[in-house]
Order: structure tokens, then sequence, then C-alpha cells
């Protein structure tokens, strides 16, 4: 039985890891560390646990563990890691950004996104997890990649549930303007977009072409649809199979013949891709949960990864339409 910790249990992603270990069938949480919140019962925070468990925030720390999760602020990861002297014995998976784009400190960081870096994964002692635009578009175009078929500029526009911007209140999370209402932020430079290049070059060393990427918050708590489209004189017959092809070993990529909705995959640790040509455009759609595949439930799947375990475990999700 893997033994757990969690740093920083209190926000969204912190929230929904707590959900997916309790009822995970080879992992125990051994405690949850927050010292804004200690001494307080989980389910005072995290209201939809009650009757689930009798932890309570902790600020102490132990390190008789063997694996601790790391769900801090950007920034903050890599001080926890400079300050405390954790065990080499000990792996960690990082939710933050702090690790995403190169290693720091003593630790090497494996890039998490299980499709692009699996085997490397398995034997990782630390993982830096995607984020979750990251995830939905780097799903969305590393088939094109792999084959050398990403050729010209990348069009995107995503939109992304309240959640995503974590649990802290600010201007364009209360619901008073989130309601009703959509907004462009951080057009041309989100933050995402340097892992996504970085996986594109992993893949394609040789690509000449530039990301343009609109993202925009949506009036709904979680979720991300993100629509790509670039040139292509491929068939769509030839894309489809790459698609399948690429994703076959990977239990949670799917194509999907229907257009996708947000809901179809809200609650999962999946993400649906869509694929259409329009003359010489091809359209993919790709959708996920941010706080599943695009945060917690891909921070379980490397963990199974990592303890030799089914990629799926604890992960066996299923979505609600209503």
């Amino acid at each position: 039985m893997i033994r757990a910790g969690i740093i920083g249990g209190a926000g969204y992603t912190g929230g929904e890891l707590i959900r997916l270990l309790l009822r995970h069938p080879e992992c125990n949480i051994s405690y949850i560390y927050s010292r804004s919140q200690a001494g307080r019962k989980i389910e005072e925070i995290h209201t939809d646990l009650l009757g689930d468990t009798e932890l309570k925030f902790s600020n102490s720390l132990s390190w008789e563990i063997d694996l601790l999760y790391l769900c801090l602020e950007h920034g903050k990861s890599a001080q926890f890691i400079t300050d405390h002297e954790i065990p080499d014995s000990i792996k960690i998976i990082d939710l933050s950004r702090d690790f995403r784009l190169s290693s720091r400190e003593t630790r090497q960081f494996c890039y998490g996104l299980p499709e692009l870096n699996r085997e490397d994964i398995r034997t990782a002692d630390n993982i830096a997890n995607p984020g979750c635009f990251a995830a939905a578009l780097q799903l969305g175009i590393m088939p094109l990649a792999r084959n050398k078929l990403l050729n010209g500029d990348l069009h995107i526009s995503g939109i992304t549930g309240a959640t995503g911007a974590g649990r802290n209140p600010s201007d364009t999370t209360h619901f008073s303007w989130r309601s009703s209402n959509i907004s462009l932020y951080k057009a041309f430079e989100h933050q995402h977009l340097k892992e996504v290049n970085k996986s594109i070059f992993q893949l394609h060393e040789q690509w000449k072409g530039s990301i343009r990427f609109l993202p925009f918050r949506g009036s709904f708590s979680r979720g991300i649809l993100a629509a790509l489209y670039t040139k292509s004189d491929a068939s769509l017959e030839k894309i489809k199979k790459l698609y399948l092809d690429y994703y076959r070993p990977h239990p949670f990529v799917f194509l999907s013949d229907k257009n996708p909705d947000v809901k179809m995959a809200v609650n999962t640790n999946k993400c649906l891709l869509h694929l259409e040509k329009h003359e010489d455009t091809l359209l993919i759609v790709s959708v996920i949960d941010n706080l599943i595949k695009g945060a917690s439930g891909q921070a379980v799947q490397n963990m199974n990864l990592m303890f030799g375990l089914s990629e799926k475990a604890g992960l066996e999700l299923k979505a609600s339409v209503f």
C-alpha cells in the first residue's frame, strides 16, 4: 500500500486529489499538511467529503511515506523543497508549474504527461504534473507532431471553467462577474504555451510554426474545451488512423465521432478528441476536466505508473450529462 502525504490540500486540486485517493485501492493518505487549516476536519473545507473521512489538516510533517504530493501555489513548491530535507527515497509529484520546464535544486523532474513520457514516468522519482490547458492542447496535437504532419502555424481557441483560476477569489472569479459572462485573457501569451512548444519539439524538432492561442474564461465551474486548427494536405481518414494508432495504448484518450461538449468529460480522467476536415484545414476539438485530467487525476495516473500499478487504478470515473 502506497503511503502518501499531501502538502497544501485546501485548494481545488488538493480537494480533488483527496477525493481520488480516498477511493484508491492501493493508496492511503498519511497526512494532509496545511498551515492555514491545521486542526480542522477535511470536511469543513471540502464539504462534499462529509462522512467519507475523519482526516484533519495537520501542521506537522513526517517522512515515513512513499510519495509526497505538492499542491501548492506556483513558486511555493520549489521553496518547500529548498526548505525541507526530503529523503531521496520519497517520490514527489508536483502540481504547480515550478518544474515543468526545467529541474531545479538537487532533484530531477520528469514531465508527467503519460501519453508523451509514459516509460520515463515509470522509472522517475519526481514528476512535474502538466498544466490543465497544456494537457488539453498537447493531447490534441501530439499525433500530428509525432508523424511530422504539424507543418504550419497552429491556431487555438480554448475556454476553461472558473476552478482553473484556483480557490482564492479574485475580480474575475466572483459569481456575480463570472455568471452569464465570458472574457478573453492572456491572448497569445498564456503560460502553458511554453509546455506545449517543448513537447512539440520533443516529437518534431524541425517544426517551424507558431502557436496562436486565445484562452477564454467561461461561465461554468469546471472543464476545458479547446478548438485547434491548422493547414493539412492529409486526408481525414489518414489523420484519424494516426490518432487511433497513437492513443491505442493509452486508456484515457478517446476519438469521438460526435463533436464533444464539456459535460462528456467532466468528472472523468478522459480526454475526448474530435477531428474534422474543412477543405485544407484540419480541426481538432479537445475536451478534458481541468481538475482531473488537467490536474489531480493526471497526478494519480502518474502515481500508478511510478509504482507499477494499473494506469487506471482509482480513475474509472463516470461523467454525467445532467
